[in-house]
């Protein structure tokens, strides 16, 4: 673990990990280009400039230096030798005053011009206005030779500093517009796979970039239209099946209506039973319709709970309302009353009389929990609950659809929200639904 920390640092994307690898590659160019310009160009370039200025050193120096009226010193002796403007010769106090400590010490020049004079010599380049080779030669260690290359000058080479620096810019450039012009597809996918899987089927993705891509793009376009098509058939045959039930149970209702006074007993039981149908029928079609854009606004969470408490007064007269001050929340009012109803559905179906709403408040968020006093679920069937058709175990019974828990979770869904089921622990279900103050956005 420790020795791969390194490997968070890494990009995860397609799109950063192929920046980076033309980055590396374009980068190990440049420096193999600049230090093979440096290496077969600018070093004999420098060798062959201290070989002459190492000729023009022995020259000084061949026949000797001579000391008479004229020339009372060695650097007096040595300057009047020299026939040009460029060289000029420094007693030590002289350089320092000229610059010389302000001259960089090469030692591979140094090396170099020790072999070419025969003895222990230092080379020393000023940078400036102008370019300066100091020489300290070994027939006279307490002077210094300076030259001036005013035909040569480092900033000279700056086109090709300059050259290596656009080229490898413009390379940078051009494979981050190569590996984002590749990753443009994949990001395409990506959203039109995250609003399919939200329910929302997009146009057709366009055929673009590699041959890979092109052909995962294809089959995604027709894995998309399959599933657009299996769902608005899924819808149909719901929406009919739904639709054709109510025929006969309206003429059963009817026939129910007219049956005579001594099977009253039997008219109530019948009636019972249709509603019943025609609840889990409404819960079919809420199930199959997939509203996955509901038009949200602002409401108060409270109002929503004292309207539905007030409704189960009736059914339930031992109902505890708890409410904290809530702000308004983004909502679907309609929705979440549904989600509200259910889940009071619930809790008077398999509860023991009793039943509680409350409010909570958060700094992000907003939620509210429905419990009752019923035998609970059991902890391993409770994230099973949530899908279609699933109903509690035995202890909860067997009654109705198996809809409603995912109608309840489509909805908190759809809203961003976050809705959980736990035992209490004095006995009894706690349903727990958070609603964001500021939805999330996908993606």
């Amino acid at each position: 673990m420790m020795g791969k920390w390194w490997r968070q640092f890494l990009p995860r994307s397609a799109f950063s990990q192929i920046f980076l690898l033309i980055a590396c590659l374009l980068l190990i160019n440049q420096i193999v280009s600049y230090v093979t310009v440096a290496y077969y160009f600018i070093r004999p370039t420098y060798q062959q400039i201290n070989q002459l200025i190492a000729h023009q050193v022995n020259f000084l120096f061949y026949d000797g230096v001579e000391i008479d009226r004229d020339n009372l010193t060695v650097v007096d002796a040595l300057n009047s030798k020299i026939r040009q403007d460029d060289m000029q010769v420094y007693n030590l106090q002289q350089a320092k005053d000229s610059g010389v400590d302000r001259a960089r010490y090469y030692s591979t020049l140094s090396a170099q011009m020790s072999e070419y004079l025969g003895g222990d010599s230092e080379v020393r380049v000023e940078q400036g206005k102008h370019f300066f080779i100091w020489i300290r030669p070994p027939q006279e260690p307490n002077v210094w030779i300076r030259v001036t290359l005013s035909s040569f000058n480092e900033y000279e080479l700056s086109p090709l500093t300059l050259y290596l620096v656009v080229i490898g810019a413009l390379s940078v450039v051009g494979g981050w517009l190569f590996a984002r012009q590749q990753n443009r597809p994949l990001k395409s996918l990506e959203k039109a796979a995250i609003a399919v899987s939200s329910g929302n089927f997009p146009p057709p993705l366009p055929l673009k970039g590699s041959t890979e891509i092109i052909e995962v793009t294809n089959a995604f376009n027709q894995m998309s239209h399959s599933m657009h098509q299996l769902e608005q058939d899924r819808a149909l045959l719901m929406a009919g099946i739904s639709h054709d039930l109510r025929t006969p149970l309206t003429r059963i209702r009817l026939a129910s209506e007219m049956m005579v006074k001594e099977d009253e007993y039997l008219k109530e039981g019948i009636i019972n039973d249709i509603e019943d149908m025609d609840a889990i029928i409404d819960q079919f079609i809420a199930y199959i319709r997939r509203d996955q854009k509901p038009n949200l606004q602002p409401d108060q969470i409270n109002r929503i709970i004292q309207e539905v408490a007030q409704a189960e007064t009736t059914r339930c007269d031992n109902i505890e309302v708890t409410l904290v001050d809530c702000p308004e929340v983004p909502m679907a009012p309609i929705a979440i009353k549904r989600v509200v109803s259910n889940l009071v559905e619930n809790a008077l179906r398999y509860g023991n009389g009793w039943l509680r709403l409350s409010t909570q408040h958060l700094p992000d968020r907003v939620g509210f929990c429905v419990e009752d006093n019923g035998p609970g679920i059991d902890p391993g069937q409770i994230e099973t609950l949530f899908q279609p058709f699933t109903r509690g175990d035995t202890a909860r019974g067997s009654v109705g659809s198996g809809l409603g828990l995912a109608i309840i979770k489509r909805i908190v869904d759809i809203h961003k929200g976050k809705v959980v089921l736990t035992n209490r622990p004095e006995g009894g279900l706690r349903a727990q639904v958070w609603l964001m103050k500021k939805p999330r956005v996908n993606g």
